[in-house]
């Protein structure tokens, strides 16, 4: 592999090596490197909708994360155990009209089986210490498995996550707020809804989201005031008893859980020169209505063909990538801080009237239609 590439991706979670296998198809010479000595195997991001599916089919490894993954049509918004409001995904017009649950740690495997198979490999542990600009690209001096190196390229890629060294290094600004903490968990329990069906729990707490996983498991995000480092089964337990149905539910272990920070933040711009963001780099928001990763990976796919057709005819697609993605990203940010706002409402009065409200929306068939589009990325 060329030491010397015309693109260097730094960071190989869901971006950076959907960016890697798009630009691999295309036949650029890249690198893509990752400060980890191998893979995380926790899953966080839990979700792939509808328009993402798409994408990752013309990267070639849809099928597979397909197979591995539970299909689950439904969503919907509740309130303990009244429904809100409903969307079924089966009114798109996809070949995949579902959302898939499936945990990202499987996501990145599958990505990056399929990189190898391209003939690429993720190049980790490898460290950025330091980049620098010049009138061709950049340099960048890594520490690699190998020791201290120093690579050059036309372009570097920032796919390195929300704390993104090489948008710091780009003085690119990263303002926004903190929702506060989230206590996560995927567990094995009782669940007395269809297994088919994500559900979003308002309360005024905070909201609660439930989905079902495959191997039997659920994916279970709650917003909690100082959430546990590690959750117990006591935690989750308590929380779906305050927030999820009333009864049917009974936690039996924790596979594994967290908790994090969710900050609302936005790239002031998603291109420096020769300085590109993706995915968590550029933007973070609510894990509300489970669009991060998605948002990333679409990122990714734009960008690659950009990069390609760049490389190829030099005119304006990187500043078009950029301004349209940011755009993209605004939008998804707008929604999920509208939509966290609305779930922790703290007025009974205004609860009571939100509630009457969606339950109203809920009954025309065009507004579950434009939710499930947007849910699915197609809006």
């Amino acid at each position: 592999m060329n030491a010397n590439p015309d693109v260097l991706i730094v960071g190989a979670g869901p971006a950076g090596l959907a960016t890697a296998i798009g630009l691999a198809q295309a036949g650029v010479d890249f690198r893509i490197v990752d400060a980890l000595p191998s893979a995380q195997n926790t899953s966080r991001a839990a979700v792939i909708h509808a328009a993402t599916l798409e994408t990752l089919q013309r990267l070639g490894v849809a099928d597979t994360l397909i197979d591995q993954g539970i299909k689950a049509p439904d969503f919907r918004v509740r309130d303990r155990d009244r429904i809100l409001l409903g969307a079924s995904f089966s009114v798109l017009d996809s070949s995949t009209p579902f959302a898939l649950m499936i945990p990202q740690d499987e996501t990145e495997e599958v990505l990056t089986r399929h990189l190898e198979k391209l003939g690429h490999s993720v190049l980790r542990p490898a460290r950025l210490v330091k980049i620098q600009k010049g009138e061709n690209g950049v340099s960048v001096l890594l520490d690699g498995p190998s020791g201290t190196q120093t690579m050059t390229a036309r372009f570097i890629v920032g796919a390195d996550g929300e704390k993104s060294f090489v948008r710091s290094n780009a003085g690119i600004a990263f303002p926004g707020a903190t929702y506060g903490s989230f206590m996560l968990a995927d567990v094995h329990m009782s669940w007395p809804i269809d297994l088919r069906e994500v559900s979003l729990f308002f309360a005024q707490e905070g909201t609660l989201v439930v989905a079902p996983m495959s191997n039997s498991r659920f994916r279970v995000v709650a917003q909690l005031a100082d959430a546990p480092a590690q959750p117990t089964i006591a935690d989750v337990q308590r929380v779906i008893d305050l927030r999820g149905p009333s009864n049917g539910v009974t936690v039996r272990d924790i596979i594994w859980g967290s908790r994090f920070q969710v900050h609302h933040k936005l790239a002031a711009r998603f291109r420096d020169g020769p300085y590109l963001l993706v995915g968590d780099a550029a933007h973070v928001h609510s894990p509300a209505g489970g669009q991060g990763m998605n948002l990333g990976i679409r990122d990714a796919e734009t960008l690659a063909i950009a990069l390609a057709s760049y490389l190829r005819t030099p005119g304006t697609q990187l500043d078009d990538y950029a301004r349209d993605r940011r755009a993209s990203a605004q939008q998804v940010l707008n929604r999920t801080d509208r939509l966290t706002k609305v779930a922790t409402l703290k007025s009974p009065i205004l609860r009571w009237i939100r509630d009457q409200v969606l339950a109203a929306a809920g009954q025309s068939p065009t507004i579950r239609e434009r939710i499930a589009k947007m849910l699915a990325g197609f809006s």
